[in-house]
């Protein structure tokens, strides 16, 4: 009997399949700045306008959407994540001043599916597309026997630019600034595992469960893409001086607002200054789980913090609600170790 690739589980037919129904998508994200097209070994992109900058300062993050992954394929759902991926990162080099210019994304499972490489896909298109990130290359990998049968798994790297002298970095951040906390959506991409284990693991819920808390299915709530801040942040970082500026992702509030801040300095966050979205208060009724522990794992209906003087908070939050964000005072810096209290 003949061995070949596919007998061991690897198929190159699908493979090129899935880039077949892909290409025409990718390309349309494309700039006037992408010199390659698909399928080069090495994705290219025109830099010569950065001589408009000063001193162009590139700005690259790597991030993956975790667990949320299992969620999307229980509901059979799988656009979203791609959404979440793009968005995720678009955040996170946010928190510098820097806007996103290229998408790089890896997809990889056991088992190549056409159909469900086309909708995560097409996720990113639509988010690089919003955000105006051309999507300029990527991996798509079937590895039988590293991934559980059934199993996807999705990453993405981005690459933007910020000017030397805009780059947020929480330096200048004194007492007495005030904290502006941007709502979420709903979890974003972090805390899947423990929801997962809330609602999932009993085996008494699955996706298309109800709850009298939720205006859609539990999957629907669940699933919602992770929000981009940057088109709305990203304008007024030039009209004010933001010191400093947290993506509440994995470790929420309690981690991520340390990151920025100076090490004597805190921030007191005032509770119920903002709303708690529902789906957090359903999963700590369901699954006991403790305050702290909530606000270790989840946003908890915060999904951006930004630290600016007191003297321009009313101005940028007038200005940031006029973007289409809602906006809460949620604290003040006060001296402290940097990190984060709640009063």
């Amino acid at each position: 009997m003949s061995i070949d690739y596919k007998s061991s589980g690897v198929n190159i037919d699908v493979g090129n399949e899935a880039v077949k129904r892909i290409k025409d998508k990718v390309k349309s994200t494309f700039d006037k700045n992408v010199v390659t097209g698909l399928g080069t070994f090495g994705a290219m992109y025109n830099a010569s306008w950065l001589k408009d900058f000063k001193e162009p300062i590139l700005v690259q993050s790597i991030d993956g959407v975790g667990t949320k992954l299992k969620v999307a394929q229980m509901a059979g759902q799988l656009q979203g994540v791609g959404e979440d991926i793009v968005n995720h990162c678009c955040g996170d080099i946010l928190c510098q001043g820097a806007r996103g210019l290229t998408f790089l994304d890896y997809l990889a499972s056991d088992k190549l599916n056409p159909q469900e490489i086309e909708d995560m896909v097409s996720g990113m298109v639509k988010a690089c597309k919003a955000a105006n990130i051309s999507l300029i290359g990527g991996e798509t990998a079937e590895m039988p026997g590293v991934y559980i049968k059934g199993e996807h798994d999705i990453a993405g790297v981005i690459m933007g630019v910020v000017e030397k002298d805009k780059i947020i970095t929480g330096d200048k951040i004194k007492a007495g600034d005030v904290a502006l906390g941007l709502a979420s959506v709903g979890l974003h991409t972090n805390g899947f595992s423990l929801a997962r284990k809330i609602f999932f693991e009993s085996g008494e819920y699955d996706t298309s469960s109800r709850f009298e808390e939720l205006a859609g299915s539990l999957g629907e709530e669940l699933l919602i893409p992770h929000h981009n801040y940057a088109p709305a942040v990203l304008p007024l970082l030039e009209k004010y001086e933001v010191k400093g500026i947290a993506h509440i992702t994995g470790g929420g509030l309690i981690e991520n607002v340390p990151r920025v801040l100076p090490k004597d300095l805190s921030l007191e966050i005032t509770k119920g200054s903002w709303d708690i979205l529902p789906i957090f208060k359903l999963m700590q009724k369901v699954g006991g789980v403790s305050d702290e522990e909530m606000h270790r794992v989840f946003n908890m209906g915060i999904g951006l913090v930004m630290i600016i003087s007191s003297d321009q908070v009313d101005a940028l939050k007038k200005d940031l609600e006029q973007a289409g964000e809602k906006v809460y005072q949620i604290g003040q810096i006060v001296k402290g170790n940097q990190d984060v209290k709640f009063i």
